[in-house]
């Protein structure tokens, strides 16, 4: 039985993809991506790491193909029968992409209009090489699938809710550990316990801690310090439940803070809220880039902020948690309620050292946006 939703919300999801489908003239989607089967059927594996394939055929019929160590586990997790799920055997030499091809004349549409997911972690170069080499003339559908996912469902509004719990949690646990002379692993996984004590996933990816110097990176990086007497750490984090998201950002002070990190803590949330009063359904991304930007540099921080202040939760997997698109100059996107953004107003100012990082997820509602934390914005000292 399907563990996270109910046949109900499966059946809607398969519906409206099979009507995508057929809508965009195919006779058959080939899925890559392991957001797009566990939409689907709730498929839930790291096993695209490998070669493995979900075929939804315009006549509705949904089929996976992938390796042995997978089959049990697309048994236990999706909504798949057993025989819809596929085996493709693996020996020297064995191309399974040849063996994909295969499934699909057995399904009647090898010789069709064939669709693809190229855009995704779950099409390695190599893999897409075979596939192209055995399937010549597949168009590329990227956004079938994904475009279907960004408007949320009330149960997997839900679950970013409790998503967004472990979040508040795990900032929670992990400021009752800073302090001077603290230790980055020991918050860190105050943080990651707290979002898996409470029945939570580990994130798409890592979570990002980094003090000193290192609280100007907005990347993953391997080593831990102690904390100084008066220092700076920038953490990115995420709780996941069900493998949905709800991503934060918070700059924390330790010692005193100066008026330069004052100036920025001012703006940043200054910015945070100026992005979430441009939120609109029926607007442009973009427009949430202009406020972000327009605010920022209004307080003379142009050098210091990114390209982009944002982007869309889900359900995601490795190796990151961003489901684009992103916010940025310009993006066309029209936003629409029920969509679930992360928004981060990322300043790092590399001449002076300094970082200020706010940033929590919100919901798209009919009117606006609600925010999913309780946090509130305030600047950290500790």
């Amino acid at each position: 039985m399907p563990f996270h939703f109910d046949d109900a919300e499966y059946a809607a999801r398969q519906t409206r993809a099979t009507q995508a489908v057929q809508q965009a003239g195919l006779d058959a989607m080939i899925l890559f991506a392991p957001e797009s089967h566990y939409w689907l059927c709730g498929y839930d594996t790291f096993g695209f790491a490998m070669f493995q394939a979900m075929v939804l055929t315009a006549g509705g019929d949904l089929h996976l193909m992938t390796r042995m160590p997978d089959r049990l586990q697309a048994r236990r997790t999706s909504t798949l029968d057993a025989d819809h799920v596929h085996v493709w055997p693996e020996y020297e030499g064995s191309n399974p992409a040849r063996h994909l091809k295969a499934l699909l004349s057995d399904l009647g549409v090898a010789g069709g209009q064939l669709g693809f997911e190229s855009d995704t972690a779950g099409l390695t170069d190599h893999n897409g090489q075979l596939l192209r080499g055995a399937l010549p003339g597949l168009h590329d559908h990227s956004d079938l699938i994904r475009a279907l996912r960004r408007v949320k469902s009330p149960a997997e509004i839900e679950m970013h809710r409790r998503a967004a719990q472990l979040s508040d949690d795990a900032m929670d646990a992990g400021l009752a550990e800073t302090r001077a002379g603290a230790f980055e692993g020991d918050i860190l996984a105050a943080m990651q316990g707290a979002v898996l004590k409470g029945g939570g996933d580990y994130a798409g990816n890592e979570f990002i801690l980094g003090s000193g110097p290192n609280a100007l990176l907005s990347r993953y990086h391997s080593g831990r310090r102690h904390l100084e007497a008066q220092d700076q750490m920038t953490w990115e984090w995420a709780g996941a439940f069900a493998r949905y998201h709800a991503a934060m950002m918070r700059t924390v002070i330790i010692g005193k803070p100066d008026d330069r990190q004052k100036h920025m803590h001012e703006a940043a949330v200054a910015a945070l809220e100026a992005c979430e009063t441009a939120i609109r359904p029926g607007d442009p991304m973009g427009n949430v880039f202009d406020a972000h930007a327009r605010v920022l540099d209004e307080y003379g921080l142009n050098g210091a902020r990114m390209q982009a202040c944002g982007y869309g939760m889900g359900a995601v997997y490795n190796p990151i948690w961003v489901d684009f698109p992103m916010f940025y100059e310009g993006n066309p996107l029209i936003m629409q309620a029920g969509q679930v953004f992360f928004l981060h107003m990322i300043l790092m100012d590399a001449e002076a050292g300094l970082a200020m990082c706010p940033g929590h997820s919100v919901l798209v509602t009919e009117t606006g946006v609600e925010r999913l934390s309780r946090q509130p914005l305030d600047l950290l000292v500790r």
